[in-house]
């Protein structure tokens, strides 16, 4: 979650901050039966790369990524068991995957970012567009990286200083005010590759993310409701994504 220049951290109603909680309940549907994988060359709809939020992992988009395959759509993880580090290390790591995803699949395939995720698909869209058949981020701070809370922008803070052993899997001072903060503020504002599909869903319930940081002027808004912390498993967040992700094939054959 690096950060170059300034955004003013906001302070949500009490009672959205409470419904961020209630929004943990929802990835009891992680649990459950598996629904089959889909073969990536075969299907019709565009393969999907699905990216997790700050510290949580790939386990955090298995509602989602059920959901797609029930919808036809192939599925590839991030590769993710916790979105905690370097951003730069993250970016490197997820433009690996993002090959051999594509590889796979013998075509381009799209990203889904929540939060955090989100973010680093900005980022490497900008990098890798080749690889690409559009991308759809989710309560993702997309104008700035720390666009959120106080209390979270303290924690972050506080964690980069602990990291005095530079662990590979959690951020560092560097990636907050040094020089991987400017070259991947750089990316997040670099310009939109042309003719690429790119949707920003966002809510403004949400009680992390300052959804004003969401819109970002490439990208198609789309505003749903329900919180930050349950966007991942919401049914109508889940049907809008799909209906998106023809919309994005359609548009990329």
């Amino acid at each position: 979650m690096a950060t170059v220049g300034s955004w003013e951290p906001f302070n949500p109603p009490a009672a959205l901050r409470r419904r961020e909680m209630l929004g943990w309940l929802g990835y009891v549907q992680a649990v459950g039966p598996r629904v089959p994988a889909v073969d990536a060359r075969r299907s019709a709809p565009v393969p999907v790369l699905t990216v997790p939020g700050f510290l949580t992992g790939d386990w955090s988009m298995i509602p989602l990524a059920r959901h797609l395959r029930r919808s036809g759509h192939a599925t590839f993880t991030s590769g993710m068991p916790l979105n905690s580090g370097c951003t730069e290390m993250h970016l490197e790591l997820l433009e690996r995957r993002l090959q051999q995803a594509v590889d796979d699949a013998g075509r381009p395939v799209a990203l889904v970012g929540q939060s955090r995720g989100g973010t680093l698909c900005r980022m490497l869209a900008v990098r890798r567009p080749d690889l690409l058949a559009g991308v759809v981020t989710l309560a993702s701070p997309l104008l700035h990286q720390l666009a959120t809370t106080q209390a979270l922008v303290s924690q972050v803070t506080l964690m980069a200083r602990l990291n005095v052993c530079a662990w590979p899997w959690l951020l560092t001072a560097d990636c907050l005010t040094g020089g991987c903060a400017e070259r991947t503020s750089a990316l997040l504002e670099s310009p939109w590759p042309a003719g690429l599909p790119f949707v920003s869903m966002y809510s403004r319930q949400d009680a992390v993310v300052d959804w004003r940081s969401c819109l970002d002027p490439a990208a198609e808004h789309i505003e749903v409701g329900g919180t930050h912390n349950g966007m991942g498993t919401d049914r109508h967040v889940h049907r809008l994504l799909a209906a998106t992700l023809r919309e994005i094939g359609t548009q990329r054959t």
